[in-house]
């Protein structure tokens, strides 16, 4: 059964929420991560920053982090898990990135309108049916710059930037995905498989937390 975190940046408020959950949905955001978070000035194509997402998601990330709750972030909430565990950002792809894809499709949102290049081995491979390309729609203008700690890189854009990330241990499932699985997955076999593996994590996790 989902349950709606409201955005009540609270730590023992998060954390009773958190003690009856079986896993995580991280989504995205119309805000920017704050960019004093990973020791950045702000940008000047810097878009909205929203204190109470920022620190709200940063008290349930850390709640993931200590329970080990199975994670799934997307767009927004991959650029925040990735600052929580050290990592940094590229605040404006267009402008710091002049010679990148374009990253901001437009409408309509589901298209897919690039390309993602898969790590080997990754889950995301093993959700495309080992097939080393993907097809994605792209809605941001912020993108990850340096992977924070546990993590790594397991999809890439054409132009080099990093489109997904997984927990780098074994005993945690934990993904980040750059594209929007929520808007695409009735035609998208790895948006729905996605979905279905956060699912079976979930599971897991409450069963193993029963026994």
């Amino acid at each position: 059964m989902p349950v709606h975190l409201p955005l009540i940046p609270r730590a023992d408020y998060i954390e009773a929420i958190a003690e009856l959950l079986d896993g995580v949905l991280l989504p995205g955001s119309a805000s920017d991560v704050d960019p004093l978070r990973y020791g950045r000035e702000p940008h000047r194509e810097l878009g909205s920053v929203h204190p109470l997402k920022d620190e709200t998601d940063a008290l349930v990330l850390q709640e993931i982090e200590r329970r080990g709750l199975p994670l799934l972030a997307i767009c927004f909430g991959m650029q925040i898990w990735n600052v929580t565990q050290g990592g940094t950002l590229v605040q404006d792809i267009a402008s710091e990135f002049p010679n990148a894809i374009k990253h901001e499709q437009g409408a309509p949102r589901e298209r897919h309108s690039h390309q993602v290049r898969l790590l080997p081995e990754s889950l995301l491979m093993q959700l495309s049916g080992g097939h080393e390309v993907a097809l994605v729609n792209s809605h941001h203008h912020q993108a990850l710059e340096t992977i924070g700690n546990n993590l790594r890189a397991t999809a890439w854009a054409s132009d080099g930037l990093v489109e997904a990330i997984e927990d780098v241990r074994e005993v945690r499932w934990a993904v980040g995905v750059q594209w929007h699985p929520e808007i695409s997955w009735e035609g998208d076999d790895v948006s729905r498989g996605l979905f279905d593996s956060f699912v079976n994590a979930a599971c897991k996790y409450s069963n193993h937390r029963n026994t």
